[in-house]
C-alpha cells in the first residue's frame, strides 16, 4: 500500500487531507512541524508527501531541503496563493518538491472539500511517479544550501537537475508507421551527470553554466518547450545552461496556477542569459527572449517575420483538462513559424504535447522528448513518443545538448 505522510501543523487540516487519503485507500501518516516530518519520514518511510509550507519550529521549505538530501522522497507542497507563497514555494521546488496545490483562502471560491479531492487525485498521479528519477535532487538540495547571494546575480550556477539514469529508451516501443516524416526511430541518448557533454562520463560539473557552442547553426531558431508535473525544476536546469549565443526564441507552457507563472518567469531570468517574461498579448518575441504562457490562457503563434514571433493569448476552452495547453503553442507554432523550429516535451501527467510535437514533425522540424528514467512523471514524454514523432528521447541532464545538436547546421545553409 502506498505510504502518504500528511504534514501540516493544523490538527483540522491534518484530520480533512489525511481522511481523504485513507478513505481513497492510502496508509497515511501525519506529523506536525518540519522538524517532526523530517524523522517521521526517516522513521516511516512514505512514498509521498504532502507538506505545508508555513509551520512552527521548522518550515516546509527547510524539511524539503533536508529530506531531499537524506532520503529522496516525491514531495506535495500545499501553500496560500499569496506573493509571499508562491515564491516560497517556487523555493520548495527548486529544493526537491515535485509539484503544488495552493490551499483555499476565500479569493476563488475553492472550498476544503475541492483541496481534498485534488490533493486525492495529485497523490494518485504520484503514486506511479518514477522514484528514482529523484536520486538527484540530493545533489541539487545540497547545492542550494552551498549557493549565496543568488537573488543578486544575473547568471545563477551551481544546480543539479534531477535525473539519472542509464538507458534513456527504458524499454519503451515506438510506434511505427510508413508516413514519411516519421522518423526511422528516436534517437536515445545516454544519461551523463549534470553539465556533462553528450559522449563524455565526467563527473557532474557544480557550476555548469551555459554550454559552448562550436560549429554552425541555424539562424533565428525557435524552441517550444512543454511540461507539467515536476517540469519546473527540470526547465530551471534547462535554462541555466542554454546558450544565449544559440539566439532562439523560447515559448514554455508549464502547467502552473495563474499567478505563479510570472514569479516562475521572474527566477528563469535570474538564472538564465534569456531575457525571460510571463507572455502577454500581441507581444514579440526575439532572439535571445523567452516567454512563459500564465495560468489561465493558452499562448498561441500569430506569425513569424523578420525573425519575430508574434503571440497571443486566448482564454478559450480547457485542453486536456489544462490552460495553457502545450498542443495549442505547438500546433500553431507548427503552422505559423518559418524559423528553424524544435519542439520538446518534458515530464508531466497527461497527453498534452502528443498532438503538438506530431505538428512539429509534420512541419519540418526537430522533436525532442525527455527520458523515462529522468521524468518523474513519464506520461506526456511517453505519449509523444508513442506517436512516432519523436526525433530525440534524451535524459533531463542532456536536454540543451540535444536542443543545440537539433539546430546544428553542420556548416550547411539554404542558400
Amino acid at each position: 500500500m502506498t505510504r502518504v505522510l500528511v504534514v501540516d501543523d493544523s490538527q483540522f487540516m491534518r484530520t480533512v487531507v489525511g481522511n481523504a487519503l485513507t478513505e481513497a485507500g492510502y496508509d497515511v501518516e501525519t506529523a506536525t512541524n518540519g522538524s517532526e516530518a523530517i524523522e517521521t519520514a526517516a522513521a516511516y518511510d512514505p512514498d509521498i508527501v504532502t507538506m505545508d509550507v508555513e509551520m512552527p519550529e521548522l518550515g516546509g521549505i527547510d524539511a524539503v531541503e533536508r529530506i531531499m538530501a537524506t532520503n529522496p522522497t516525491l514531495i506535495l507542497m500545499l501553500s496560500v496563493h499569496t506573493e509571499q507563497g508562491t515564491e516560497t514555494t517556487l523555493d520548495a521546488l527548486e529544493r526537491g518538491a515535485i509539484d503544488f496545490l495552493h490551499k483555499p483562502d476565500g479569493s476563488d471560491g475553492r472550498t476544503l472539500t475541492e483541496l481534498s479531492s485534488e490533493v486525492v487525485a495529485k497523490v494518485d498521479e504520484l503514486a506511479d511517479a518514477n522514484v528514482s528519477s529523484i536520486a538527484l535532487a540530493r545533489a541539487s538540495a545540497s547545492a542550494y544550501a552551498t549557493r549565496t547571494n543568488r537573488a543578486d546575480r544575473d547568471v545563477a550556477t551551481g544546480r543539479a537537475v534531477a535525473g539519472a539514469g542509464a538507458d534513456s529508451r527504458g524499454g519503451l516501443e515506438v510506434g511505427s508507421g510508413s508516413t514519411t516524416n516519421r522518423p526511422a526511430g528516436p534517437d536515445a541518448r545516454r544519461s551523463f551527470g549534470p553539465g556533462s557533454r553528450a559522449g563524455s562520463e565526467s563527473e557532474p560539473d557544480d557550476d555548469p553554466g551555459p554550454i559552448e557552442l562550436e560549429g554552425d547553426y541555424a539562424d533565428d531558431p525557435t524552441l517550444v518547450l512543454g511540461a507539467s508535473t515536476g517540469g519546473p525544476k527540470i526547465v530551471e536546469g534547462l535554462f541555466e545552461r542554454l546558450p544565449a549565443d544559440l539566439g532562439a526564441k523560447v515559448l514554455v507552457v508549464q502547467h502552473m496556477p495563474e499567478g505563479f507563472t510570472e514569479r516562475f518567469a521572474e527566477r528563469l531570468n535570474r538564472l538564465s542569459e534569456y531575457d525571460v517574461r510571463e507572455a502577454g498579448d500581441r507581444e514579440s518575441v526575439r532572439a535571445g527572449e523567452a516567454t512563459i504562457a500564465p495560468g489561465n490562457a493558452h499562448l498561441e503563434v500569430v506569425n513569424n517575420v523578420g525573425g519575430r514571433l508574434r503571440v497571443r493569448l486566448d482564454d478559450g476552452e480547457r485542453i486536456h483538462g489544462v490552460r495553457p495547453a502545450i498542443d495549442v503553442t505547438m500546433q500553431s507554432a507548427a503552422e505559423k513559424a518559418v524559423d528553424p523550429l524544435c519542439g520538446v516535451v518534458l515530464t508531466g501527467m497527461g497527453r498534452d504535447g502528443a498532438a503538438g510535437i506530431e505538428a512539429i514533425k509534420t512541419a519540418g522540424g526537430h522533436t525532442i522528448a525527455q527520458d523515462e528514467a529522468t521524468s518523474p512523471v513519464f506520461g506526456i514524454p511517453c505519449q509523444a513518443i508513442q506517436t512516432g514523432y519523436v526525433d530525440d528521447i534524451a535524459p533531463a541532464t542532456e536536454l540543451v545538448e540535444t536542443i543545440v545538436d537539433a539546430f546544428d547546421t553542420d556548416g550547411e545553409t539554404d542558400e
